[in-house]
This record gives C-alpha cells, structure tokens and sequence, in this order.
C-alpha cells in the first residue's frame, strides 16, 4: 500500500470512531440458565418465534428438547428451522425468513454456534428491510432499522455472535464469505448455560476457544480500542489461558466450560466495538472459497499474523502477556513468548501449522476478497498490500503432498 492509501484508511478508521460513540452499541442483557428463557419471552409480549438451529442439534442430540417444552408451558408458539449449515448461506436465510412470515413469528431465537446465530442475525435483516436483499446489506451501516427481538443462545464458547453487530454470511454461487455489520444486529438477550457445552468435542472445544482468543488479541493489538474493549480482551485472554487446555482436556469440568462462555462474550464485546484484522478477513474467504471452519481458520492464521507484525504490536502484546504471566525482560521479548505461547497451545491440541487445500490458482481472487474486506474498515497495526497478503496465503497453506 502506498502512502495516500494508508492515509485513506486511517482517516476512515478515525471517521469510524466518531461514529461508533453515536451510534447505539447496546450490551446484551445476560440470561443466566436456558430455562429463565420462557419469561424472558413473555416478558417482551412475544406469542410466536422462529427458533433457528441446525439439525444436529434438533434431532440428533435433542437439545432443543428443554427449550420447546418450557415455551410451550408459557403458552408461546414456535416453529424451527434447523437446516442451518457451517457457513451460512444466502439460501439459509431466506428459507427462514419464510417460515418466520409464514408462521406470524414476532421474535427470534438463535440456538447453536456462529451459524445459527448468523442465519438468525440475516433473518432479522430481513424483516427489518424486507425489500433489501442480503447481497445489498453486505458491509457496515446498510441495516439501520430496529430488528425483531433476537435471543441468542451459545452452545461453543467462541464466536462470541451473541455479542456482536455482525452477521457472516456465504454466497454458494460466488463462493465468497463477507459480513454485515452494524449495532442493530446485536441481539436484546444472551442466553449463557455452559450445560449446553458439556458434549462439546475436542476439536471444536480447541478451535472455538482459539476463535475467542483471535477476537480479543486483534481487538487488543487493532488501532480502535478504548478503555473498555482493551479491559474487556484481556479478561478474555486472561479466562482463555486459564481455561482452554484445561477445558480441552476435561470437557466436563463446568467451572471452565463456564469461564471459556465468558471469555468467548467478553471477547466478542470487545472486537464488535474495536473490529478484528487480517486474520479474520483471510479466514471469512478460507470460509467462503474451501468451506473451511472459521474457528480453525482462525486458529491456524493468528500466529501467522502475529509474526508478520512484528515491531507494531511488541508493546500491546507485552501488555497482553503481562496479564496472562508471561515474564520478560523487554516488551519484544514479553510479545514473542506470547507468540510462541499461542503457537504452543494450538500444538498442544492438535491444531495444524497450516491449511489444507489451498490451490494456487485461487489465491488471487481471495487476496482480492480479503483485502477488500479489510481495507479501510480493519484498523490494523500494520498494513498490508496485495504483495503482503498473496505472500501470507502461501505461507499458510500446507504442501499439496503434506500428510
């Protein structure tokens, strides 16, 4: 990137800024076990939501059971949609935003990880600008009207979606993965129940924790922060280190289940208000492009990023290792052991150094994708350029003969 571009970004960062203390950053009121649900529904005036999940959940593990039962004791109707995929299509969406107008449905709930919440998030888009479709919506500030009531309830402790002005969206026919964003997405109600994440597997245990982790040290080490975002990242990272191996190895420890939901909600409290980076915009099109899971993307890249930093973040990440208890003699050497200490707890739970199936050929078109995502919106500590990103593709993908 060359001077003037650099320049157009940070005055539009600092234009962001502005705006951000106008606009309506509403925090979530928390909900403090899946059965107080009900009440809170009743208590908004609802008689009809559109529960939206996967079918994993619904009919395979029957977690949704609980729900139904105590909506259905307060007298509230409800239909399901539950083909909700990874990645959440355009398709997804507009399949639940029929049900929701066919069934008179006033309110949703949002029941799963990422997924089920993006899909209810583009819902909620929908009917607050029935004549935009969700391609017109793409990017910040295009929804701007008051969605219908959105509970979301976690059931991995990482996207931090519950919490969040974003929805992630795919477009099958493109093959391209971008957000919406904008305060009116942030749901009215966080259902935190870390019983929900007792079944978790390991692997998606690891790979959301690490999801968490990405959005708090790229909120932290980003060019927006306040005192509360940076207050907020390092609760989480403070919770994430404390937690997430442990959690890894027991997953049925309910203390740490419960500490990795609150480091996955402060996390996102912190990064929808102070953004993400690279790491983020080169995941969303891994996503888009391969299908691949946006919390092992995540966890794959960060320390990727972190490197290629360098100098920019030696101070914040020194901050960041004070707060976890990573001693050293300098902010450089304190934000390398940081570094090495997320790369030594990726290694710890079996997460790759890299990534699988990246082709050649489409790197540029997902360098096209990420840096147009990033630039101008991602306040990053360091720029890149298009040479610096295709350089960053190649270093994360695996030999095409890797094992």
């Amino acid at each position: 990137m060359n001077i003037f571009e650099k320049a157009f970004c940070r005055i539009f960062q600092a234009g962001m800024r502005v705006g951000m203390k106008i606009l309506n950053f509403r925090e979530p009121a928390i909900i403090h076990g899946l059965d107080k649900l009900p009440d809170a529904v009743v208590k908004e005036g609802l008689t009809s939501v559109l529960i939206v999940t996967d079918d994993v959940l619904h009919n395979k593990l029957k977690m949704i059971d609980g729900l139904k039962q105590g909506l259905e004791e307060k007298g509230i109707k409800y239909c399901i949609f539950d083909k909700t995929v990874p990645n959440p299509t355009i398709t997804n969406i507009e399949d639940a935003y029929a049900m929701y107008k066919e069934n008179g449905c006033e309110g949703i709930i949002a029941f799963g990880g990422g997924s089920p919440m993006d899909c209810a998030k583009g819902v909620g888009c929908r009917v607050a600008r029935p004549n935009k479709t969700i391609p017109e919506l793409k990017g910040t500030l295009k929804v701007l009207k008051k969605l219908p009531v959105i509970f979301a309830i976690p059931t991995t402790s990482g996207t931090g979606s519950e919490a969040t002005v974003a929805a992630v969206v795919s477009n099958p026919e493109t093959h391209e993965k971008y957000p919406i964003n904008d305060p009116v997405l942030i749901p009215k109600y966080a259902v935190l129940d870390p019983t929900l994440t007792l079944g978790l597997p390991k692997h998606i245990t690891s790979t959301t924790g690490m999801d968490a982790l990405t959005h708090a040290v790229e909120a932290y080490i980003g060019k927006s922060n306040t005192y509360k975002t940076r207050e907020w990242s390092i609760k989480a990272t403070k919770l994430i280190f404390e937690n997430l191996k442990a959690v890894y190895d027991d997953g049925s420890d309910l203390k740490k289940r419960k500490n990795m939901q609150w480091a996955s909600f402060f996390a996102g409290e912190a990064f929808t208000r102070a953004y993400v980076g690279y790491v983020h915009s080169i995941a969303h099109t891994l996503g888009g492009t391969y299908g691949i899971p946006h919390g092992l993307a995540n966890a794959v890249i960060l320390p990727h990023l972190l490197d290629y930093y360098g100098e920019s973040i030696y101070v914040p990440l020194s901050e960041l290792a004070n707060a976890v208890g990573i001693k050293g003699a300098t902010p450089e050497v304190k934000a390398k052991a940081f570094i090495q200490a997320v790369k030594d707890m990726n290694a710890y739970m079996d997460i790759p150094t890299q990534i699988k199936g990246i082709k050649e050929e489409d790197i540029p078109v997902m360098v096209s994708r990420s840096l147009k995502e990033a630039n101008p919106l991602y306040p990053v500590p360091k720029f890149m350029g298009k040479e610096e990103m295709t350089a960053m593709y190649r270093e994360i993908a695996a030999p095409a003969d890797a094992e």
